[in-house]
């Protein structure tokens, strides 16, 4: 299947908007071609041709690009620098934030955001927008329920308090939680990137990417801050260039803007 991928990447741009090049090839390929064979097509054009006219198959292939892995109050060490040292940061002289929680996934991290600044700054107005690019998270995010391994690393009061456990053994969000957050779907590789952010939190999805196509996201990242924002990156990724492009390392996986 080789030969063809090449023009695969460019035939799928051209039907999708989402560009292969921008993902590290060797991770990519692999999991296309276990799609491909899955589907019964030893080639990649037929592959292609199925795509185009099967809207169940094109569905199915763009969810499967996206690896959705996410979970409340991930890392809790990052978690809480965020609590301590970030948000009292980002609040000095403020009563609003605008936070956006990039791909986002099933919505763990955003609904983490808005639990952790109810508890502690409930006097703050939040505007949270949390975006991906695979629709079938989003719809599930905007459901609200999740296994109980899941919560494993959230504290246990947020989870006494706005979870509730459903017969199944699953935990249902309560509504004020859900109702603070906007969900949309996006492409960071494509799509425009709003701006005035006080925060961004996109955490292991980059090291999905290559390398350029991570420092162009970073850098709309740099532009969609306010001066003095920050940005807040997963335990497996760090910006290489970041003073470069304008970004102070603060704490461990979190920059700062710094204005140009």
């Amino acid at each position: 299947m080789a030969p063809d991928y090449e023009q695969f990447k460019k035939d799928i741009l051209q039907l999708t908007g989402i560009d292969l090049n921008a993902y590290k090839e060797r991770q990519m390929r692999r999991r296309i071609s276990t799609l491909c064979t899955k589907y019964g097509f030893s080639d990649y054009h037929a592959f292609y041709q199925d795509l185009k006219v099967n809207p169940e198959h094109r569905e199915q292939f763009m969810n499967y690009l996206t690896i959705n892995v996410s979970e409340f109050y991930r890392n809790p060490m990052q978690w809480q620098i965020l609590e301590s040292k970030v948000l009292p940061e980002l609040l000095q002289g403020r009563k609003s934030l605008k936070i956006w929680s990039a791909a986002c996934s099933t919505g763990d991290e955003p609904y983490t955001l808005i639990m952790i600044l109810k508890e502690l700054f409930p006097q703050v107005q939040v505007k949270l927008r949390a975006t991906d690019l695979d629709d079938k998270v989003l719809a599930l995010a905007k459901e609200g329920c999740y296994p109980a391994k899941s919560l494993l690393n959230l504290p246990k009061n947020y989870v006494t308090k706005y979870f509730k456990k459903l017969p199944d053994g699953k935990y249902q969000l309560s509504r004020e939680i859900m109702e603070a957050v906007e969900f949309q779907q996006h492409n960071l590789l494509a799509d425009a990137y709003d701006s005035q952010y006080d925060l961004i939190v996109c955490r292991n999805v980059l090291i999905y990417f290559t390398e350029e196509a991570k420092l162009e996201v970073f850098k709309r990242f740099h532009r969609s801050l306010r001066p003095d924002g920050y940005l807040f990156i997963g335990s497996t990724e760090q910006i290489l260039q970041a003073r470069t492009i304008h970004f102070e390392p603060q704490y461990s996986f979190f920059y700062k803007k710094i204005s140009i």
